[in-house]
Parts: C-alpha cells; sequence; structure tokens
C-alpha cells in the first residue's frame, strides 16, 4: 500500500484551515531533501506557517511539500520531503497529528551511524507522567 501521510497531510491542513485556524507544520530540517531557510532552523527544526495568507503555490504530493514563501522579507522556494514532516497542527489551539512510525516515516535503521570518535550515550527512560488518552465528546 501507498504511504498514509500525504493523505493524512491534506486532510489535516483542509480540517484547520475549515476551522478559521492556522496550520503550522513541525520540519526536521537535518533529513537530506530538506530546503528551509537555515537561519530560521532551531534544534535541527523548523515550523513553517502554510496557510494561504503565509505562502504561494502551496502543493502536497506524495513525495513532498513545497511553496514558496517570503522569510525575512526574502521570498524563498521550500521543499519539504514528506518523511521529514514531524506533525501538522493548528496554531491557535495545537491540535492536529504528530506523525511517527506509521507509514511514510524514516526508517530509524537508515540513519547514518554516528562518528567513531563519538561514543553513544547508553538509552534512559524519558522521564515525566506516563502518555493517556482520554474520550473528548
Amino acid at each position: 500500500m501507498t504511504p498514509s501521510r500525504p493523505y493524512l497531510m491534506r486532510a489535516l491542513n483542509e480540517w484547520i484551515l475549515d476551522n478559521d485556524c492556522t496550520p503550522y507544520v513541525l520540519v526536521d530540517a537535518g533529513l537530506p531533501g530538506v530546503q528551509v531557510p537555515q537561519d530560521y532552523v532551531n534544534n535541527g527544526q523548523i515550523v513553517l506557517n502554510i496557510s494561504p495568507s503565509a505562502v504561494r503555490d502551496l502543493l502536497m504530493n506524495q513525495d513532498g511539500l513545497s511553496f514558496n514563501a517570503r522569510f525575512g522579507g526574502v521570498p524563498m522556494d521550500v521543499y519539504v520531503p514528506l518523511v521529514a514532516i514531524l506533525a501538522i497542527y493548528a496554531k491557535e489551539n495545537g491540535q492536529g497529528m504528530v506523525f511517527g512510525s506509521e507509514a511514510g516515516a524514516p526508517n530509524p535503521d537508515d540513519t547514518p551511524p554516528p562518528p567513531k570518535s563519538v561514543k553513544k550515550a547508553p538509552a534512559e527512560k524519558p522521564a515525566g507522567p506516563r502518555p493517556s488518552l482520554k474520550v473528548v465528546k
């Protein structure tokens, strides 16, 4: 089957816009093929406003997300492969979706190994409360 991420991205973008909210996309700027303004990358990630008032020529297809926008007054063509999109959500209330290991997500086995001079720290359990689900009516 084809990856579900492109379909979910388009549907969530439309849903956010239909509810008069601003769609934001969280991107892993370190993945290959990502073309974003590096001056705005923070901790390897960038948040992009993809609302119709912020971008021109928005295109979401099976391969990626592309548009033209101004950053600091300078026009730029932006391209993000869909596997680099970590989340799409509404700016106003945070409603949306975080993408993980569903079809279309980067395969962790495909990441390059760390340089030999850098030792990998042992994995630790994340601190904090356990995630929980709640019924929303």
